[in-house]
């Protein structure tokens, strides 16, 4: 092999690999993969992640009418933003990963409505700035086709692990900065594909959520990489994203050991069913994965905290919640 990216793997990255490897095999497997339900949820904190990322402000909740095609109110780039990331992603399942031409073609989707060149390579030298400091320069347009090249060939040749593989790259893709704009979206966007090759549960993680929620670290992560010339820190960024990606959501794409189909039981018992496989589902994800209306969930919460069977931990949106054991009375 001719062209091999600059990474070190540490002691660090490997723990995390088999860390990980150990988390997806505990997952039940389940024929049928996650619910429609679940998929959708997922996809919409996906695409609200990755977007917000990028200063996009649209909300899950206003992202989820436009997917259901109701009129939303944001400004006309936001709005084209979150139309072509639901175009890419729902197309997700039909790209080559080890294809340029889809890479290309899932570009034109993302960036359809707000680039006059979506779906090329960039023509023009771009630096990325923090600020008013330029912190990375990209390498020359002239050169974009043929680094890109020499990627993709890497990526079909390498044995790495895939986690590590799919993440080098994640930070190669931002690091040649093939396009004019969008090149976050595209480097979240195709690590996830490569990881759904390795296990197709990635098509029903949001990790681009998480990323979101570590944004601060995973520029810092990126810029390490760029001063070392060796993209180490952000393997173990991205490792350490994936397995809270896995243990905040796998549990709930993994079937209930115990024969309950949950939405068969009273709201209150239903609640408590899904807490057990994710303490950190908010009142709109419950609504939405038992079918019920979110004033619903908050009255069946309600009458669990005041009976003492469960309580909330942190804020409503950061918390979790607790499940508080049934003690006999003495």
């Amino acid at each position: 092999m001719s062209y091999s990216p600059p990474f070190t793997i540490t002691p660090q990255i490997l723990n995390l690999v088999a860390g990980i490897s150990e988390q997806i095999g505990e997952i039940n497997s389940n024929p049928g993969g996650a619910s429609p339900a679940l998929r959708k949820q997922n996809r919409i904190k996906t695409i609200t992640g990755t977007l917000a990322i990028e200063g996009n402000t649209l909300t899950e909740d206003q992202i989820t009418s436009i997917l259901e095609g109701k009129p939303v109110m944001g400004t006309v780039k936001e709005l084209a933003e979150v139309k072509g990331a639901i175009r890419a992603y729902e197309a997700l399942h039909t790209f080559n990963p080890y294809d340029i031409e889809d890479l290309l073609k899932a570009h034109g989707l993302m960036m359809a409505d707000i680039l006059s060149r979506a779906g090329t390579f960039r023509k023009k030298p771009v630096g990325i700035h923090k600020g008013k400091k330029v912190i990375h320069i990209a390498p020359q347009a002239h050169l974009v086709s043929g680094l890109i090249s020499e990627l993709f060939q890497w990526i079909k040749q390498s044995e790495h692990h895939p986690l590590i593989c799919s993440t080098v790259f994640h930070y190669e893709l931002e690091f040649i900065h093939p396009f004019s704009d969008g090149n976050g979206r595209m480097g979240r966007l195709w690590q996830t594909l490569l990881l759904s090759q390795w296990k197709p549960l990635f098509l029903s993680l949001p990790l681009e959520s998480v990323i979101k929620e570590n944004q601060q670290g995973y520029y810092e992560s990126l810029e390490l990489s760029d001063s070392r010339i060796d993209c180490a820190p952000f393997i173990t960024f991205m490792l350490k994203a994936i397995e809270d990606t896995i243990r905040k959501n796998a549990p709930v794409n993994a079937p209930v050991n115990a024969p309950v189909n949950i939405k068969e039981l009273k709201t209150p018992e239903a609640i408590l069913e899904s807490i057990k496989q994710n303490s950190e589902l908010t009142r709109n994800e419950l609504a939405e994965l038992l079918d019920k209306d979110v004033r619903t969930i908050a009255r069946a919460i309600k009458k669990l905290q005041d009976i003492g069977k469960l309580k909330r931990i942190g804020s409503p949106k950061t918390g979790h919640w607790k499940i508080i054991p049934f003690r006999h009375k003495k």
